[in-house]
């Protein structure tokens, strides 16, 4: 994936886990690196388990999206 790609696909993912999880969004910047980070944990976890969701971008969105919910609550619990 190029990184215009990633980078695109990681600002949606953070900003979509930023609406999911209130109050523990991260701004502009923080987002897109959530959103990556998310991106590269569900890639390892989610295969992992057997699940499979989407196909393309959509899977891809969908992946970050749930790799970045599970960093930001995971920031949150430490943050408290």
């Amino acid at each position: 994936m190029g990184i215009i790609a990633a980078l695109i696909i990681g600002g949606i993912a953070g900003w979509l886990a930023g609406k999911i999880v209130h109050g523990a969004g991260f701004g502009l910047i923080g987002n897109i690196v959530i959103g990556i980070i998310g991106a590269l944990l569900a890639g390892w976890i989610l295969p992992q388990l057997g699940v499979n969701l989407g196909v393309g971008w959509v899977r891809e969105i969908i992946n970050a999206t749930i790799g970045a919910v599970i960093i930001l609550v995971i920031l949150s619990l430490i943050k408290r």
